[in-house]
């Protein structure tokens, strides 16, 4: 699914910002789920797009891992771009590799997804938005406004030249 949204999305006017039906979002959500198999070119791109956000807001403690939620954030708090990228590899370091893959090829979707933004309107900033909430868990400190702002940040800075860990 991450694959067809990566080469067919990008033309999707507000992809991962537009709602899609939640009938439709169910009825994929349970072929994907039973097991069944799904001709994604027969299924509209919005609700693809929508069933991958919800799989991400879904995954228990968040991709990059609730308990160290406020050093994510510190991240962005760096100063400058060189010691952004450290502070962010070395956060990197600490997650199981399957959290430091799964959002590598996540960033490179959303790269190919912004290159159009004058057609799509999905701009880094609409792209942070719009997933950052689904890939970071909300810490019990803050408000959702403070998080949000916070949280798009750190999904700006955070690929900016990180590197997978050895």
């Amino acid at each position: 699914m991450l694959s067809f949204v990566n080469q067919k999305g990008s033309s999707t006017e507000g992809i991962f910002r537009k709602s899609a039906s939640i009938k439709s979002c169910r009825a994929l959500q349970k072929k994907l789920n039973c097991g069944d198999t799904v001709n994604l070119n027969e299924e509209p791109m919005l609700v693809i797009s929508s069933v991958l956000k919800d799989f991400l807001q879904n995954i228990q403690g968040s991709i990059f891992s609730s308990s160290p939620y406020d050093k994510w954030l510190d991240v962005i708090d760096q100063g400058n771009e060189e010691d952004t990228t450290t502070a962010t590899q070395r956060q990197l370091v600490q997650l199981p590799r399957a959290n430091v893959i799964f959002p590598q090829y996540h960033f490179g979707l959303f790269y190919n997804i912004e290159q159009p933004s004058s057609s799509n309107q999905m701009t880094a900033y609409n792209l942070s938005v719009c997933i950052t909430p689904s890939m970071l868990c909300l810490s019990n400190s803050g408000s959702s406004e403070n998080f949000t702002k916070q949280v798009t940040r750190s999904l700006i800075f955070m690929p900016c030249g990180a590197e997978s860990p050895s």
